[in-house]
């Protein structure tokens, strides 16, 4: 029997934490796993690990995981050849581009996508080949506003500005949870300890969500804000900010904040009051204090990105940090300097260069909102979607209306999923294509390094050996295009490994040859638990990417969007007789609906019920635990209900994820998990119309019991 230990980072969720793992090997047998700690030496996580880190062992030995290309014959599966495969395929889409053109084939990628190293270099080497517009991602059900206020500022939708945690005095946080999810936008391991020093440090955290979350339990102040109506008391905070004088000049060069501040004059907090559900006296006294810390942070994350005016709340975020001298700043938000820089080695984007067939919903980046997905398969017309491909994500449970998704499915000529299960969406695939695990893969993280609190790079060398037969998921990709590109006579550049490619990136970077560090994989080798460049300093100035070299303070997409922000009334509660506004919540022990198949992640306390205010369940006759019927525009569910004192009056909340048991998902664990797909209810109607992202937060609905 031989004992070995494996240093890796975990690659699911953005705390990249560092881990330990033993495996067993005896004689004749594989390897087995059987310990999984925190690596107490890792540069970056100092030894701490969540729940989801030790169930990486369910994921490796998953029997629902798929393990060979799969072929859908009726409603049955069986294995199919890899060359075959891929041949398929090529003939496939190839014969659909050339009866409806090129935009008749659409392309989906989930969130595990930029998990993967190998997802990230090649996945376009295929895709890209389609040509197609027609592009989705799961970046529309979550950050896509950080990313387009940042284009539209700073000249780049990756240059995102990071909390400075471990070294602010006040941190505001407004729909984020960082408890629950780990840090998001903010790669930060043992976050609850770094919010903690911020207080034993003599500092404040102060915490705006309509829910008392796990984040907001710990803070100095919890401020419950109506479901949509963040935008509405950042205003406030801002305009007075200026009203008071209580901002700072800052080193940064910029353009256009007196625009803004007779732009928003009118917003006062005795004005934005009524549409945030909180006093005008605390709005004032919020930003007194945040203007009065030494330093501060003003962090918002997915509740207020999924809601209606999720762009103009990510670029008030920005504007009050600049304006109190806090962007750019030590304590305040900085910018990361990681080693693979997306900032330097891409392009900073492009915005509304075209739009969706259907609802003319503007593009990001090459990727157009997925609230369109759907119709765009349903509406019948020139351009219309016939073929998908989807790649390692789930839209039917993750994205608004799902169960119209569903139907949409359906009618598809030709459907390839690139993914390790038969789930809600490739249930509905004609061909299943799954890569080798997370274990049999080598890792190097090149987004989340991009969004961590301190500047930190580490390589993750296989665990386990790739199984005969199996492909990586880079490989896949390979054979897709290669097959793809021979069918349309096409040219195919040749291509590298990964390793390769994020080797010759290290090497020629500001950490490599030139510098003392020397960086490349051979240097990482030498340094199995990850190696620290350094903490984050101030950089902005000489990171722009807008044409002027100066921040875009007023962009005119934004200020043309205070119109609309103006004339809208915002989500009321009552506004039908027993309405309800609807909201998210998340958990330690899930991703989004990608974690419910591993037996550590689901045992214990069930968490899929619907949680009300006591109040709110006794004027409706409901009790405690009842089933009841929840019902919006799109859809109907039914869920256990729970009183809780922790949600605002008026607002429900259900998680996201949940709703396994359809007929053909091939997920014993999951199929056995009480719950329902909160996005059955969700309304691919609602949108921040700016950027296009989903609403998801503040869907009327109407509780009653079943």
């Amino acid at each position: 029997m031989t004992r070995t230990q494996h240093l890796r980072a975990c690659h699911l969720c953005e705390a990249i934490c560092g881990l330990a793992i033993e495996t067993v090997t005896e004689p004749g047998a594989a390897p087995q796993i059987t310990s999984i700690k925190g690596d107490p030496l890792d540069t970056f996580s100092r030894g701490h690990i969540c729940p989801k880190a030790v169930a990486l062992q369910d994921i490796q030995n998953d029997p629902d995981r798929l393990r060979q290309p799969m072929l859908r014959t009726g409603d049955q599966w069986q294995p199919i050849e890899w060359q075959a495969a891929f041949d398929l395929v090529a003939e496939r889409l190839y014969a659909i581009q050339q009866q409806h053109g090129q935009n008749a084939v659409a392309v989906y990628q989930g969130n595990p996508s930029v998990h993967n190293y190998g997802l990230m270099t090649h996945s376009n080497y295929f895709l890209g080949l389609l040509k197609t517009r027609n592009r989705f991602s799961a970046t529309s059900v979550d950050q896509l506003p950080h990313h387009l206020t940042s284009f539209l500022m700073y000249g780049h939708g990756m240059l995102l500005p990071i909390p400075d945690i471990d070294h602010t005095d006040f941190m505001l946080i407004l729909g984020g949870n960082p408890l629950a999810s780990n840090g998001s936008i903010m790669t930060v391991p043992d976050v609850e300890k770094r919010l903690k020093a911020i207080q034993q440090r003599g500092g404040k955290l102060v915490v705006v969500d309509p829910r008392r979350s796990e984040t907001a339990a710990i803070a100095d102040q919890h401020l419950f804000v109506r479901p949509g109506g963040d935008a509405a008391l950042l205003f406030g905070l801002l305009n007075t900010l200026f009203e008071e004088g209580l901002t700072r000049e800052s080193h940064l060069p910029v353009d256009g904040l007196d625009h803004v501040r007779h732009s928003i004059a009118g917003f006062s907090a005795e004005a934005m009051s009524p549409r945030c559900g909180i006093a005008a006296v605390q709005i004032r006294q919020l930003a007194r204090d945040f203007a009065g810390a030494d330093t501060a942070v003003c962090y918002g994350r997915m509740g207020v990105s999924t809601q209606a005016f999720g762009t103009l709340c990510h670029w008030l975020a920005q504007l009050i940090n600049l304006v109190t001298g806090n962007l750019d700043r030590v304590g305040g938000t900085l910018c990361t300097e990681p080693a693979v820089d997306l900032v330097s080695s891409t392009s900073g984007g492009h915005f509304n260069v075209w739009q969706s067939r259907v609802s003319g919903l503007p593009e990001y980046g090459g990727e157009l909102p997925v609230s369109a997905l759907a119709e765009e398969m349903l509406v019948e017309g020139q351009g219309q979607v016939r073929a998908l491909v989807t790649v390692a994500g789930n839209p039917v449970l993750s994205t608004p209306n799902g169960r119209q998704l569903d139907q949409a499915l359906e009618g598809l000529e030709f459907m390839l999923s690139i993914d390790l299960y038969i789930n809600e969406t490739t249930r509905h695939a004609d061909l299943i294509l799954p890569s080798t695990s997370a274990l049999e893969n080598d890792h190097y993280d090149t987004t989340f390094n991009t969004l961590a609190v301190r500047n930190v790079t580490r390589f993750n060398r296989a665990i386990f050996d790739k199984p005969e037969g199996a492909l990586h998921d880079w490989e896949i990709f390979v054979g897709l295009a290669a097959s793809f590109a021979a069918k349309a006579q096409r040219e195919l550049k040749p291509t590298v490994p990964p390793a390769q490619m994020i080797d010759r990136v290290l090497r020629a970077g500001r950490y490599g040859a030139a510098s003392p560090h020397n960086l490349s994989l051979e240097t990482l080798a030498s340094h199995p638990h990850g190696m620290d460049l350094g903490a984050l300093k101030p950089n902005l100035t000489d990171r722009l990417k807008t044409a002027n070299g100066r921040i875009q303070a007023a962009p005119e997409v934004i200020m043309a969007d205070l119109v609309r922000f103006a004339a809208d009334a915002g989500p009321r509660f009552g506004e039908k007789a027993g309405q309800l506004l609807l909201i998210g919540r998340r958990h330690v022990r899930s991703n989004n609906s990608w974690m419910h198949n591993y037996h550590r992640l689901v045992k214990g306390k069930p968490r899929h019920q619907l949680l009300m205010h006591p109040d709110d369940l006794s004027h409706r006759g409901l009790s405690d635990g009842q089933q009841v019927r929840v019902s919006s525009r799109v859809g109907v569910i039914e869920v256990e209900v729970l009183g809780s004192l922790d949600m605002m009056p008026g607002v429900v909340s259900l998680p996201h994820g949940w709703g396994h048991s359809r007929s053909g998902v091939k997920m014993e664990i999951a199929r056995n998990q009480p719950g329902v797909s909160a996005n059955d209810l969700t309304d691919e109607r609602q949108l921040d119309e700016l950027s296009g992202n989903a609403a998801l937060n503040g869907v009327p609905v109407q509780v009653a019991s079943c």
